[in-house]
């Protein structure tokens, strides 16, 4: 507490609202406190639970019991504190109230009947209608007051049929059944006096006499905006990170209890064995476990034979065409998205057209793209294999040529099947690319052109040395975000190849992520595919930290 707050007189009222709020904020700490110990005595709970419980009824105690001796001293930090531990206490209390009652279905289920509300719908445009025709009897106040109400009527009676017709008031009774047992009203209380404390605490007198000042207003207005934000962050992402990290230690099949088994799914992972083979052609299982590995693939170094065995050789398999798939995907979407944004640069007419028609496949859905492409593919009736006939009957016609038609089977082979994911994915990808190449093109000072044309440098030479050292940042983002994309390949796979399980010919096209997904969710093994996550994670951070190190030295080397 600082002097000035220390000189400055505190009514009455004023000292008795700051010991009142004090008082909450011990009781919200001794209901934490109590809550931790009912979590941890609960019989019903597992262990993940209980401890997530305590670590977040821990933070609200102490921060709530820090609070009590920060208003006491009339600092503000308190008063932030109380903000913060009431805010997010209210949030509880009326999201899962909302949840208890059964108000999130309500809401559902009054989407489900809102077509027979629409009609009356209408009469809502017609009143706001009504109502702005009042605005034109600027001159004449009791014609536009009338049309104004009117129009307010209207709009009442016709948005209450609406409501009426939708099943307002089955919801309302379905709503009022829900009370039957004393957590409604527990919650319902809990957030009025959380809200009441929020306002004592934001709008009272207490600001003041706390040493509130403008910045420290502006900062609360902050966080109270960012909160959406920030909480979906720590609930839909980093909570059910950190608990697919814990799950990934476990043998968990969704259903079950999860059971603690250590590091053995990485284990099994990462499990390989070599063995020479007495001859190339020696069956594997005489030389390796049958019981723990299966063939991976065989090498032959230096005139001898051998063959490696995999534990989950499935892994290695998604991880080695997720690779492929990578090295031949980004390459094709990003350079030629450079050279298709260096054209769509020019000053030539019908230019904005063009970039629309390049950039539309990027925002199409997959599915529906996966689906065009899968007739596009078809071997029988595929316009690619149409087009590559007509081109072999064409050729055919020259005297002494005697080609073959492939017929190529697109995705039924598993020499082409994967071939045939990337070339639809890198046409997807361009028109995105081409847009990021675009806009790093026009940040580049017009005047480095000239320069260089003056030093006598032409297309080419402008290119390479004007073009793609300034472009290199967005060459970097481009290929970061093309690299991750691909590395997560999902949808493409799951969608083009009509395969059960999915994963192509031989396993052509199995990816980590759509491994994982077969890991998790088809043969619900939740903990070894949280490893397989995890493991993807690693893969994905070392190729972005790569790529990062390799950026910064050619940034380095062009004296940036």
């Amino acid at each position: 507490m600082n002097s000035a707050q220390l000189s400055n007189p505190v009514d009455n009222r004023t000292q008795i609202l700051l010991r009142l709020l004090a008082i909450w904020q011990g009781l919200v700490a001794a209901g934490a406190a109590a809550g931790i110990l009912l979590a941890l005595v609960n019989p019903g709970m597992a262990v993940w639970t209980k401890v997530l419980f305590a670590l977040i009824l821990a933070l609200a105690a102490v921060g709530s019991a820090f609070s009590v001796w920060l208003i006491l001293r009339r600092d503000h930090r308190g008063r932030v504190l109380s903000l913060v531990v009431n805010y997010l206490a209210f949030l509880v209390c009326l999201l899962y109230g909302m949840q208890v009652l059964g108000i999130f279905l309500g809401i559902d289920a009054l989407a489900g009947t809102f077509g027979r509300g629409l009609p009356f719908l209408l009469g809502l445009l017609v009143g706001y209608l009504v109502g702005a025709f009042g605005d034109r009897y600027d001159n004449y106040p009791q014609k536009q007051r009338f049309y104004r109400n009117a129009g307010k009527i209207i709009m009442v009676v016709f948005g209450a049929a609406a409501l009426v017709a939708m099943g307002i008031f089955q919801g309302l009774y379905t709503l009022v059944t829900r009370f039957d047992n004393p957590l409604p009203f527990v919650l319902l209380l809990g957030a009025v006096l959380f809200g009441v404390m929020i306002w004592a605490m934001w709008r009272g007198p207490t600001a003041e006499v706390m040493g509130a000042k403008s910045t420290h207003a502006e900062m609360l207005n902050g966080l109270l905006f960012l909160s959406p934000n920030l909480l979906g962050f720590l609930f839909f992402f980093a909570g059910p990170l950190l608990l697919s990290l814990y799950t990934s230690f476990t043998n968990w099949d969704a259903f079950g209890t999860r059971e603690w088994i250590g590091l053995d799914n990485y284990a099994k992972i990462f499990t390989l064995d070599v063995k020479p083979l007495d001859y190339p052609e020696q069956p594997w299982p005489e030389v390796l476990d049958a019981t723990r590995f299966d063939e991976l693939t065989r090498v032959n170094i230096f005139g001898k034979a051998y063959v490696l065995g995999a534990a989950d050789k499935l892994f290695w398999l998604a991880l080695r065409n997720t690779f492929v798939f990578s090295i031949l995907a980004v390459p094709l979407s990003v350079i030629p998205a450079l050279f298709l944004a260096n054209l769509l640069n020019s000053k030539l007419p019908g230019m904005k057209f063009f970039r629309a028609v390049y950039f539309l496949p990027s925002i199409a859905a997959v599915v529906g793209v996966a689906l065009i492409w899968q007739w596009l593919y078809n071997a029988a009736v595929g316009y690619i294999n149409y087009a590559i006939t007509s081109v072999v009957n064409f050729l055919n016609m020259f005297p002494g040529l005697t080609l073959v038609d492939p017929q190529v089977r697109w995705l039924s082979d598993t020499h082409t099947a994967l071939l045939a994911v990337v070339i639809m994915a890198a046409w997807q990808w361009i028109g995105f690319n081409t847009v990021l190449f675009l806009a790093g093109l026009q940040n580049i000072p017009g005047e480095l052109y000239e320069a260089a044309t003056v030093d006598g440098a032409g297309k080419w030479a402008k290119f390479w040395n004007v073009t793609l050292p300034l472009l290199a940042p967005t060459t970097f983002f481009v290929i970061t975000t093309a690299v991750i994309n691909a590395l997560q390949l999902f949808e493409q796979v799951y969608v083009l190849i009509p395969t059960e399980p999915p994963g192509g010919p031989n396993n052509a096209t199995l990816s980590l992520v759509l491994y994982l997904y077969q890991k998790g969710f088809q043969r619900f093994e939740q903990g070894y595919a949280s490893a397989v996550a995890w493991v993807l994670f690693i893969v994905i951070f070392a190729v972005t930290l790569i790529q990062y190190s390799r950026q910064r030295a050619g940034t380095k080397a062009y004296g940036g």
